[in-house]
């Protein structure tokens, strides 16, 4: 309770125009980041735990999964855009002082991302049937995949109401709650997997026998305890919000939900490039699952862990995005200019830094990471080979990753967008489609690793020029 004050009386600093010294920034800026990678490090145990259990169950379901991974992304990504339109708005109104306004923007965002995650539910219904087909997955896998996406796709409203919480909080200042929330998820995910994936069986403790009840859904049941697990959290979020709030609450006014013309033209021109960001990247590695799916169940199945494992070292980065759009956001609010620029330099560093460290660590643990997702030892081999080669990237990943969230902060989503689109498709699917008939899996992680070093120069370069910080 008492770092809470601490970080709000901080905050406030930022919105009453109060001069802050670099101490000040520095501790603000940790304490933003801290909850958000913690976070972001549950989720991440969350989908190794996920690997892990599916992983048990053999090659062909873990590269069922792995199949339409990419596409799970490409559609929670388009959830987290529309999201982010709204709750960057929210952060500049907290900036500026106008409470007030930002429980508006806070209704009107519950109805208008509601309608779009329904809407995108149906469309990932529809092709949940054909799209192992169009991956080009192996007959084999087909089926479990499409299943997979089906429930995922049926589950989405969940997914971006706890999206849309998560960030409204985060940008009102509130990091701790979405942290625990966060962990408390992956806590669920666990027990819900535990029951749902795996058939009734027999345990043996301390001499005694009994059975353990499990509805043996397999595949299904990953994709149902994942969802499961969102649901309950997206619940408590938006009763934290709706209730607790002092910045967000909206138990003490009347207010409409009906969307504005003004402010959903503010979230379409901050989210509409967000979206086409994610699109761009997650169409990239749609196509990067095309031209590893030739190479095999292997490839695909170690291509999918090698990528969850990677997350360990990047989502410390996004937790420090988080905590850079939130700082940024008040300060472009608060006309801060001097401010913004501080911040800005401020957390792209420490995402370097802590990134930095965190390819060190991967590289030499590649074997234990991967080992404690599959038992197939030709899964591991080609594994650990990705994640060697994609440690010299996270530093430079970071500055684009961290970069990305001083822009979204200040409601510059545009020129990253286009970045995005050049460094993934120009270099990332050239290099890949050039060297993976040769080289195999290793050619695909090699184009990947040359790629986000570049990303991360031009970031760094457009966060150099300061073109994206205005006022909104």
């Amino acid at each position: 309770m008492k770092r809470a004050k601490r970080t709000e009386g901080l905050l406030a600093l930022i919105r009453d125009g109060k001069p802050m010294t670099l101490g000040q920034q520095l501790r603000l800026t940790v304490r933003l980041s801290v909850p958000t990678v913690i976070a972001q490090l549950s989720s991440i145990v969350m989908q190794y735990i996920d690997a892990a259990m599916v992983g048990s169950l053999g090659a062909e379901a873990s590269a069922a999964i792995g199949l339409v991974s990419t596409t799970t992304w490409l559609f929670s990504g388009l959830c987290m855009a529309a999201a982010t339109g709204f709750s960057v708005q929210v952060a500049h109104k907290i900036g500026a002082g106008d409470r007030q306004e930002a429980r508006k923007v806070l209704r009107q965002s519950l109805a208008a991302t509601l309608l779009f995650s329904l809407l995108l539910a149906a469309l990932g219904t529809a092709i949940s049937g054909a799209l192992p087909d169009w991956l080009g997955g192996d007959p084999s896998i087909r089926r479990d995949a499409s299943l997979y996406f089906l429930l995922f796709s049926l589950f989405l409203p969940a997914l971006q109401l706890n999206f849309l919480a998560g960030g409204m909080l985060r940008c009102s200042g509130n990091m701790q709650v979405p942290s625990l929330a966060g962990v408390a998820m992956c806590v669920l995910d666990v027990v819900f997997n535990f029951f749902l994936i795996f058939p009734s069986r027999e345990w043996a403790v301390g001499g005694c026998a009994f059975t353990l009840p499990g509805a043996g859904l397999g595949v299904g049941g990953a994709a149902l305890g994942t969802a499961a697990a969102e649901a309950v959290i997206a619940g408590i979020l938006v009763w934290y919000f709706w209730t607790r709030s002092d910045q967000l609450k909206l138990t003490e006014e009347q207010g409409r939900f009906r969307p504005q013309a003004a402010i959903l033209k503010k979230a379409f021109r901050i989210g509409v490039p967000m979206g086409i960001e994610h699109i761009v990247i997650c169409g990239a590695q749609i196509m990067t699952t095309v031209i590893v799916a030739p190479l095999g169940v292997f490839a695909i199945a170690a291509n999918s862990f090698a990528i969850t494992a990677e997350s360990l070292c990047y989502m410390p980065g996004y937790g420090i995005a988080e905590a850079a759009t939130t700082l940024v956001g008040q300060s472009i609010g608060a006309g801060r200019r001097r401010l913004t620029r501080s911040f800005a330099r401020i957390t792209v560093f420490m995402g370097m830094g802590v990134m930095g460290v965190m390819g060190i660590l991967m590289y030499l643990s590649a074997p234990q990471i991967i080992g404690l997702m599959t038992p197939v030892e030709e899964i591991r081999q080609l594994g650990v080979m990705a994640l060697r080669i994609e440690a010299f990237a996270e530093p430079m990943f970071a500055a684009s990753i961290v970069a990305y969230g001083v822009f979204v902060g200040a409601a510059s989503t545009l020129v990253p967008c286009l970045m995005n689109f050049f460094s993934i498709w120009a270099v990332r699917l050239s290099l890949a489609a050039l060297l993976a008939p040769s080289l195999g899996l290793k050619g695909v992680w090699i184009a990947m690793c040359v790629e986000l070093c570049f990303r991360g120069m031009i970031f760094l370069v457009h966060l150099k020029r300061e073109r994206w910080m205005k006022k909104e």
